[in-house]
């Protein structure tokens, strides 16, 4: 896929992400949060080595290094404890709630990106973070 499709791939990334917590919370109704992403995260396994195996070779596996590997162990650690506590949220409270404030990650996200990726601090950015903070705190206004 060319990198100028980003924009579409993150547009439907948005889509699922957005279908995904609605059906999760269907599925949780009669099991604990933790069996229930037990459940999504064994069929998210074998999805996703599928879609490896059908775009890549297997010889990629050779270019992981320690220092790649390890950072992605660490977001694999992340990725787990924000899932876990996610669902577990879900369970117990409303998906538009706990969906509201997960998004609020995306400010957490432009600030390390900013300081340890070095990405650049655009106007766009800086209006488009105002505004994502600015409804958060609205719909989070009780």
């Amino acid at each position: 896929m060319q990198t100028q499709n980003w924009l579409l791939l993150a547009f439907l990334s948005m889509c699922f992400a957005g279908l995904t917590s609605v059906i999760a919370k269907f599925g949780l109704r009669d099991i604990s949060a933790d069996l229930g992403l037990a459940v999504r995260t064994t069929v998210v396994f074998g999805l996703v080595w599928l879609n490896f195996v059908a775009w890549h070779s297997v010889q990629e596996l050779q270019q992981l290094n320690w220092k790649t590997a390890g950072f992605l162990i660490l977001s694999g650690v992340t990725t787990s404890c924000s899932w876990i506590l996610y669902y577990k949220a879900i369970k117990i409270g409303n998906v538009s709630d706990v969906a509201l404030i997960d998004k609020g990650s995306i400010i957490i996200t432009l600030l390390l990106s900013f300081s340890l990726l070095r990405e650049p601090i655009t106007a766009k950015v800086l209006v488009g973070a105002f505004f994502i903070v600015s409804g958060l705190l609205i719909l989070a206004w009780r």
